[in-house]
């Protein structure tokens, strides 16, 4: 079937506008829009039913077609101005309304690039499908794509160069939803990668809700709905939402120190996420002032910068070698050389690792293999000892040092005889 008959099937199904008529055959031509094409079509089917007509002949669609027709002068656009276009239902004559209430959403947010999408109602894809079929159409662009497209263009042209178009990461994408005929937007989260140090023991890395509550609030909690008044994230979060002023962040860190260990050294990596961010073009490092600033001597943050989201990624599967301090105390008197042997025996050694008791609830209980790089003895006294383990992640050293009823095998505990606990934890390295 060539262009102008399927052109005839489409024009009889009812009166169609410029646009739905040239988007049925988007894909023969380029350089022409939709509705430049589509009043090219039917310019060539009126031409066509005026010649049908003067040639007496008897194809009523083509005598119907000729200029002086009803029917041609409406699909030309010359006559029914109050007769719609059923496919769209008039939609495309509209696109300057949807564009304003697009720039009205967009509003204070700042963006450099942005992305219109479409959400159709059911009427509307119907009424696409219904055409498709009954005219054999097979080089359409689909409904949607050509309302992005042109919505799109109007956006950019109302903000000027403030903003451009962006297919692949888009800081904000605006959603046309049809059916409800309303403007919703997707912003995209400023991502900034660095390095936090906890300086004082007590804070967990990220929120926990109150376990008897479950962060509703309860008396055990004062009504805050958490289990720790402040946390890393808490004091990392603070000063981004205020500068970003963001709804919210999350907080993902390259592993986590227990609750009561310090993290030292040069820090543990993270990325803080800003969610739904009105504020893209932050200073760095005003943030990290307004941080340590704020958080008073608790946690240190550094080397800050802007990521992509795939940085979460990395930060998450990167398998970091950890170096610890501990300090160890012991059950029993032991002598400084039956340490420094046991320590020596657990260098270069690989532990094979239950899941510990005190995780086993949100962790599958499974062993795990883990390498010991080294140990080393740097303080021994007839209180505690200090003792520096470099090891793979994953390896939980308060258990190496406790054995954690022969839960971790070997462990220091059974090397020397009697019980040993970690006191105190400090994590000096985290190395990715």
């Amino acid at each position: 079937m060539n262009v102008l008959e399927t052109a005839k099937r489409i024009i009889h199904e009812g009166p169609i506008c410029d646009h739905c008529m040239g988007r049925q055959f988007a894909k023969l031509s380029t350089g022409l829009t939709n509705d430049e094409r589509g009043r090219a079509i039917k310019l060539a089917l009126a031409m066509e039913g005026d010649r049908a007509l003067k040639d007496g002949a008897d194809d009523t669609i083509l005598t119907e077609l000729s200029p002086s027709s009803r029917f041609a002068r409406m699909s030309m656009g010359k006559e029914g101005e109050d007769e719609e276009c059923w496919v769209c239902l008039g939609l495309f004559n509209n696109l300057d309304v949807w564009a304003e209430r697009a720039v009205t959403a967009l509003g204070d947010f700042e963006c450099s690039t942005f992305l219109v999408g479409t959400k159709m109602s059911g009427l509307l894809s119907e009424n696409e499908e219904i055409l498709w079929t009954e005219s054999g159409a097979t080089h359409a662009e689909q409904f949607k794509s050509e309302l992005n497209r042109e919505v799109g263009k109007l956006i950019a042209a109302r903000v000027g160069n403030e903003k451009e178009v962006e297919f692949k990461q888009p800081d904000v994408l605006v959603t046309l939803n049809l059916a409800k005929e309303d403007i919703s937007l997707q912003v995209r989260s400023v991502y900034i990668q660095g390095r936090y140090r906890k300086l004082v023991r007590g804070i967990p890395q990220t929120r926990w809700p109150c376990r008897k509550c479950k962060g509703k609030g309860c008396d055990d909690c004062n009504q805050t709905g958490k289990q720790y008044p402040e946390s890393v994230d808490e004091l990392v979060s603070a000063p981004l939402i205020k500068a970003a002023q963001s709804t919210d962040t999350k907080f993902h860190g390259a592993g986590r120190e227990d609750i009561d260990a310090l993290m030292l050294g040069s820090g543990r990596p993270f990325v803080i996420e800003a969610v739904r961010p009105v504020v893209r073009t932050i200073d760095l490092d005003e943030l990290t002032k307004a941080i340590n600033d704020s958080a008073a001597g608790k946690v240190e943050v550094g080397d800050m910068k802007f990521v992509y989201r795939d940085a979460v990624e990395i930060l998450k599967t990167s398998k970091a070698d950890k170096v610890y301090n501990l300090k160890v105390t012991f059950k029993e008197l032991i002598s400084e050389d039956k340490l420094k042997s046991a320590i020596d025996t657990l260098s270069g050694v690989q532990i094979d690792q239950r899941t510990p008791q005190r995780v086993v609830h949100r962790r599958a209980d499974l062993v795990r293999k883990r390498y010991v790089h080294s140990m080393g003895l740097t303080e021994f006294t007839d209180e505690f000892a200090m003792v520096t383990v470099h090891c793979e992640g994953g390896l939980y050293v308060k258990e190496l040092v406790s054995g954690d009823d022969k839960r971790t095998i070997p462990n220091l505990t059974e090397l020397i005889g009697t019980q040993a606990t970690v006191t105190e934890l400090d994590v000096i390295k985290v190395d990715i």
